[in-house]
C-alpha cells in the first residue's frame, strides 16, 4: 500500500541524512510520531477520512487524491508538523478550502499513525456527520445561524456561538461546555450543498462513538426539515 511505500522512503531519507542504520531510522521516525507500528492499514474498525471520501470525490475537489496529496505532505515534511501548521500550508500553498484542507490533514495523521479514527491529534477525541441537503448553501447555512431554524432539528441543547462566518462556517460551545462543534458548508451546485459537522475536545471513545449516531440521526433530520419546506 502507498502509506506503507511512502513511510519506507522516510526512514531512507533519516538514513541518508544522519547516517543510521534502517532499524535505527525506523525506530526514530515511530517514536517521533507515536506509532507503534507502520501498518499499511489502520488496525482500528472505526472509519478513517479515507472510508469516508473517496479518492475520486478528493480529486474532485482539491485536484488530487489521497495518494498524491500524502505525497506531497510526506515531501513537505508534515510528519513533523501540528496539525495547525499542515491545515494552514494546505489552504495557503495549494488553495485547498478549509474543510477540505482539514481532511486531508486528519486523513493523513491517521494513515500515518498520528491519530486513530476518531481521536484528534496529541490526545481528546471527536466526532464527525456529513450530509448533502438539497437546498443552497445559503440556506444550509441559516439552519445553523438562525435560532429558530436551528431549534426546529436541534432541539434541547444549548449552543452559544462563537463564530459565524456565511456562508462558509459556524463554531459553537455545545450544551455547556466542553466541547464544541465547528461546521463547514461547501456547494454542490447552485440548489445542493454539504454539511460536515465536527465535534470537538470529547472525553472518550465512548462518548465519540455516541455522538457520531447523534449527528447521524441530527442531520437526516435537518435534511429532512430543509427539503420539505422548500
Amino acid at each position: 500500500m502507498t502509506s506503507h511505500k511512502s513511510f519506507k522512503v522516510r526512514v531512507r531519507t533519516r538514513m541518508a541524512r544522519t547516517g543510521e542504520s534502517y532499524t535505527t531510522a525506523r525506530r526514530q521516525l515511530l517514536a517521533r510520531s507515536g506509532a507503534a507500528v507502520a501498518a499499511p492499514e489502520p488496525s482500528s474498525p472505526a472509519r478513517t477520512q479515507m472510508d469516508r471520501i473517496s479518492a475520486t470525490l478528493l480529486r474532485e475537489r482539491t485536484g488530487h487524491d489521497w495518494d498524491e496529496w500524502f505525497g506531497r505532505l510526506d515531501a513537505w515534511g508534515a510528519i513533523d508538523r501540528t496539525h495547525t501548521e499542515t491545515a494552514r500550508w494546505l489552504v495557503t500553498a495549494h488553495e485547498v478550502p478549509g474543510w477540505w484542507a482539514q481532511t486531508i490533514t486528519v486523513g493523513y495523521e491517521q494513515a500515518r499513525g498520528l491519530r486513530t479514527p476518531g481521536q484528534r491529534r496529541g490526545g481528546g477525541f471527536e466526532a464527525t456527520g456529513t450530509r448533502t441537503v438539497a437546498v443552497p448553501v445559503a440556506v444550509l447555512f441559516e439552519a445553523f445561524a438562525d435560532e429558530a431554524v436551528r431549534r426546529r432539528w436541534l432541539p434541547d441543547v444549548a449552543v452559544r456561538v462563537r463564530t459565524a462566518t456565511a456562508p462558509k462556517s459556524f463554531r459553537a460551545d455545545w450544551a455547556g461546555g466542553p466541547s464544541r462543534i465547528a461546521v463547514g458548508f461547501t456547494p454542490v451546485s447552485g440548489t445542493k450543498a454539504r454539511v460536515a459537522v465536527q465535534h470537538e475536545k470529547l472525553t472518550d471513545a465512548a462518548e465519540a462513538d455516541r455522538l457520531k449516531a447523534y449527528w447521524r440521526e441530527r442531520l437526516a433530520a435537518l435534511k429532512q426539515l430543509l427539503e420539505a419546506t422548500r
